[in-house]
């Protein structure tokens, strides 16, 4: 499906990034892995490597125009080129309104919103060489909100009205751009939250159980999905936002249970 293509994959060192990059060597692609985190970078690269895959990891940040052209510059210049930006870099944090701190709001804005900005701005001029594919990694989040994630929320909202926009401009260039917005997701950063909350094991089940399928989605199974949008497959669909979640945004909200 995504055989002999060339994909740059940020956040691609945890959580659903990473899931996105084992998905995307399971269809035999090459990889540029941008992240900051240098050692959890470094161990996913040897063990791409030691699989056979074609893969290279650049330690930096989506909040700097350096980084992220170095990342395109290095699929270039090792893979011949660029055809998929798969965005998953971001961070969560805290705060309403009247709490949130403007370094906090800015801090989350430039990661999760100005990010996918800024490595879009670095790849679209390759990605139109190969009539390629962007897939954001919104969230359930940025179609509604729950209590006391402003900054997230809104940079998640930001994300969705940035891939309409973007798919718009880049249409008539064959680029398509499409984002996927999951909702609960077991990975690292939600295990993290639970943890601090008073009773994290309580909170662990209340938040499966508000989906109706009953738990929480896995990564791959959002990974698979970005790995299908990206192939080509449906290449007619752009400027899109595809739920995973579980049944949630389907049911009613406070259905009662037979």
């Amino acid at each position: 499906m995504l055989k002999n293509k060339v994909a740059l994959v940020t956040g691609g060192a945890s959580g659903i990034g990473l899931a996105v990059v084992d998905v995307f060597a399971t269809y035999q692609a090459q990889i540029v892995i941008l992240d900051s985190d240098t050692t959890a970078l470094m161990e996913v690269v040897k063990r791409l490597e030691i699989d056979g895959v074609q893969v290279i990891g650049i330690n930096g940040s989506v909040t700097s125009v350096e980084d992220c052209e170095a990342a395109v510059s290095a699929a270039v210049t090792t893979f011949g080129g660029l055809d998929v930006l798969s965005h998953n870099a971001g961070i969560q944090r805290y705060g309403t309104i009247e709490s949130t701190p403007k370094n906090l709001w800015n801090e989350v804005l430039d990661v999760n919103l100005t990010g996918a900005f800024l490595v879009s701005k670095a790849a679209v001029p390759e990605l139109r060489k190969r009539k390629g594919s962007i897939v954001f990694m919104s969230s359930l989040q940025g179609i509604a909100s729950q209590e006391n994630v402003l900054a997230y929320s809104v940079s998640k909202h930001g994300l969705i009205g940035l891939t309409r926009s973007m798919a718009v401009d880049l249409a008539t260039a064959g680029v398509r751009v499409n984002a996927v917005a999951p909702a609960a997701i077991d990975t690292p950063m939600l295990r993290h939250t639970v943890s601090l909350d008073l009773n994290p094991d309580e909170l662990w089940d209340n938040i499966q159980k508000m989906h109706p399928m009953e738990r929480c989605g896995q990564p791959h199974e959002v990974a698979e999905l970005v790995a299908f949008i990206a192939s080509g497959k449906v290449g007619f669909m752009t400027g899109e936002v595809i739920n995973v979640d579980g049944g949630l945004r389907a049911k009613i909200p406070g259905t009662p249970k037979k």
